[in-house]
């Protein structure tokens, strides 16, 4: 719906940077928790594993608290992704299961990355289907500059970059699904293409070897208030999880339900208070120009239904087919309350049209399919094979074209369709040990696919609320086009020295944009086709400087193609009109990290500089133009994000039990050159920040397993200061559409009750902190979820 950037936050009496680090003096012994992750094996065998995975220890506690160590089985998922199955060289950091239930307050399985390292998850309200990432140097708008996997298979919606229909389809996986999910930063991994520039997300499911079910129920409610909206608002969320192994096939089936009530999404403003009306509130936008707010629009009821189905066959023991289904549908509904009143007291619109901009219905139904391959000899050979198709089967948006005297709207309006876009990818690995497992050379390969298709055409309609889905047979804009991309790619892992390794690749891309054609008014423009072939070397080198300490140099040159929506998209309803630009060049981009880390057994301790050069930097505007927001793309010539990121745990601090987190980012975003850019008040783009990209961020996380049933826990998240304009003019904060920084608490309790119940219950912005990130984000919400597992 909204097809503007929403980032960093401000909050009222939000000072400060980070005040936390002095916190974490690490002990000198022994084992990471934390950065090192362990991901399953692909075949399950019994291990000594931490309490966290007993269900009579604390998450996250050493099992030796209760006395002794234990054997438990892990129950992985034959085949799943593994950190070290290609010798990926990134920086990494991981949460798995039971870290996620003793600290999150849970309601979409998006909200599992909330505290990772140097992220942010732009969630306007649960139930949000356009939740997208920032990263280390990217803001919120930048959905395809970076990946999400679940189990090796996209789920990022490429078709975009953007923070509406851009935003990774975290529906194809539910909560309960999650084994671990693992954050690689940086594009220095090979098999990766440039859309790893801000990092690679790894969710990593797991499968049962018995029968399993769970039932849980998640309710989630807050008071929100801001101008004349005040009122509750919330969601539920009921879900259910089937699974057994029979032989050599397992399964596990998963259906949610969403219903969800948001605060405001965006507030109706003009220039001017509409004559004869009275209630209107003045303000500003974000870059001090008038903008009276008239009322509150995006008022949106929505229920989402989610069905996935994950099928594993172990053909042998180093041989598994899997296959994953899903079905996502969801219909919301948008409403608009004006704060207008005539003179006789009647409400009205004031003949302000952002109120028909901001009421529509959206219904939506996608399809995914994954089929994969994959082998796990752990011998001289292994590869796999992973396939997915994503079908939007049905995506139709209606909203009225204006509105009419008092609260009433036109009946004719507009009809946009995105039926029958979609992607399919392909990919296919190999690995090649010629001295075996473990040896000093190790060799991984693969070739890639992907293609992109998108379909959106903007119909007339004589009735917006119930005409045909091709409305009166006209069209009011249109944007069709496809993009294909083939890659090859290798890498070698190379071990010359008994702690030295050293990491060398490349990948060769061939890009084309082919199909496009845009139609607005009567002006129809058939796009000329573009292509691009492109080779990024990757190289990283690390240090094993004895068994506490480790450090690491990376490289790697990155080539992100324009999306299909860059180039071709129309968007021409709701709150914004998105104008494409099918002549876009690809990103450039010159990454490096050096990093350096040490483990002890209570903790670790991280320092990771890094500096991300881009030419043609593909960066989106927007503009307010009578009460709508119009966007464009352009490239920028040169670019700068240069930072440093600590991190730091430790596990029983002062006592047994109580662990301490703590993540701090800074990052210097600079425009180098941008000569193109044009200001009417002759302001200048170079020397500028790169907007939606925050200079501070941090993220602190306590908590205490105070019995063996109950774990408590509190994190702090910072945001600072960032800019939306090229030349860095929106200057004025707290208002709808800026970008603030922000201060936000959240508590969250976990209790295994008796036997198979768990109860969570939680807040969200404790501290009820307002703040824009372009929308208005969720003020203080209590979460509270009921779980039966058998």
């Amino acid at each position: 719906m909204s097809g503007h950037t929403a980032s960093p936050r401000h909050t009222r009496g939000a000072g400060g940077r980070s005040i936390t680090l002095a916190l974490l003096m690490l002990s000198p012994h022994a084992i990471a928790a934390y950065a090192t992750p362990v991901t399953p094996s692909p075949n399950p065998q019994p291990a000594i594993r931490t309490g966290a995975d007993h269900p009579q220890h604390p998450a996250g506690t050493p099992a030796v608290m209760a006395g002794k160590a234990e054997t438990v089985v892990v129950i992985g998922h034959k085949g799943a992704p593994d950190i070290r199955r290609f010798a990926l060289p990134q920086t990494t950091a991981g949460i798995d299961r039971q870290k996620i239930a003793a600290t999150i307050n849970i309601v979409d399985t998006e909200d599992a990355l909330r505290y990772m390292p140097s992220l942010f998850l732009r969630k306007r309200s649960n139930g949000d289907t356009q939740a997208t990432l920032e990263t280390r140097t990217w803001g919120v708008n930048s959905s395809a500059r970076s990946l999400v996997y679940v189990d090796d298979a996209p789920i990022s919606a490429l078709i975009s970059n953007n923070n509406t229909n851009g935003a990774p389809r975290w529906g194809m996986v539910a909560p309960e699904q999650i084994e671990r999910v693992d954050m690689l930063y940086g594009p220095f991994a090979a098999q990766y293409p440039g859309n790893s520039m801000g990092g690679v997300v790894l969710i990593t499911t797991r499968m049962p070897d018995h029968f399993t079910a769970t039932l849980k129920q998640t309710g989630s409610a807050q008071t929100y208030g801001a101008y004349k909206t005040h009122g509750n608002y919330g969601s539920s969320n009921s879900a259910v999880t089937l699974g057994d192994r029979l032989g050599r096939l397992s399964w596990l089936f998963s259906a949610n339900r969403e219903e969800s009530l948001s605060e405001p999404l965006f507030y109706v403003t003009a220039s001017s208070m509409p004559t004869g009306t009275t209630g209107g509130i003045a303000s500003q936008s974000k870059t001090g120009s008038t903008a009276d707010v008239m009322g509150a629009g995006g008022l949106q009821h929505s229920t989402m239904d989610n069905l996935t189905l994950r099928l594993n066959y172990d053909f042998t023991d180093w041989l598994h087919l899997n296959y994953m289904v899903g079905l996502w549908n969801n219909q919301t509904r948008a409403r608009a309350q004006t704060y207008l009143t005539t003179q006789a007291g009647t409400p009205t619109f004031g003949g302000v049209s952002g109120f028909a901009n901001d009421t529509y219905t959206y219904n939506e139904e996608h399809l995914m399919n994954t089929v994969a391959l994959k082998t796990s000899t752990k011998g001289h050979w292994d590869g796999e094979a992973i396939f997915t198709d994503y079908d939007y089967l049905q995506d139709m948006q209606r909203n009225p074209a204006g509105v009419t005297g008092n609260t009433g709207f036109t009946p004719g309006g507009y009809i946009t369709r995105m039926d029958g876009s979609g992607w399919t990818t392909a990919d296919i690995k190999g690995i090649w040990r010629p001295t075996g497992a473990g040896g000093a050379h190790e060799l991984s390969f693969g070739a890639h696919r992907d293609q992109y298709d998108l379909r959106n055409p903007t119909y007339n309609t004589d009735n917006w609320r119930s005409s045909p889905a091709t409305g009166n047979g006209t069209l009011y804009a249109s944007g069709r086009g496809r993009t294909t991309t083939y890659a090859l790619w290798a890498q070698e892992a190379w071990k010359f020295a008994p702690r030295l390794s050293l990491t060398i690749g490349g990948r060769l891309e061939f890009w084309r944009a082919s199909d496009g054609f845009n139609l607005a008014g009567k002006v129809a423009t058939r796009q000329p086709p573009e292509h691009a072939t492109n080779f990024s070397p990757k190289a990283t080198l690390a240090w094993q400087i004895n068994r506490r300490w480790d450090a690491k140099i990376s490289f790697g040159e990155a080539w992100r193609y324009p999306t299909v929506a860059e180039l071709y998209q129309i968007v021409a309803t709701g709150g914004t009109y998105a104008v494409p630009n099918a002549n876009l060049k690809p990103e450039q981009v010159f990454s490096g990290e050096v990093m350096i880390e040490r483990h002890t057994r209570n903790g670790s301790l991280r320092l990771s500089l890094f500096q991300e050069n881009t030419r043609n930097a593909l960066i989106s505007q927007s503009t307010l133009i009578n009460s709508i927001y119009t966007t464009t793309v352009q490239n920028v010539t040169a670019i700068r994000n240069r930072g440093v990121e600590f991190m730091a745990e430790r596990h029983n601090v002062l006592f047994p039990g109580f662990d301490l987190s703590n993540s701090v980012t800074y990052v210097d975003s600079r425009i180098l050159s941008d000569p193109g850019f044009d200001s009417a008040t002759g302001t200048v783009a170079a020397g500028k920040h790169v907007p939606y990209v925050p200079d501070w961020r941090d993220t602190f996380q306590a908590t205490w397993h105070a019995t063996p049933r109950l774990d408590l826990s509190a994190a702090l998240r910072y945001q600072g200061r960032m800019y939306s304009t090229l030349d860095n003019t929106d200057r004025v904060g707290h208002v709808f559409g800026a970008f603030d920084k922000f201060l936000v608490v959240d508590v969250h309790a976990h209790w295994r009750v008796h036997g198979p119940l768990t109860l969570d219950a939680g807040i969200d912005n404790i501290n009820n902190a307002r703040y824009y990130e372009y929308h208005p984000f969720p003020m203080r919400s209590y979460v509270a979820d009921l779980k039966a597992s058998f």
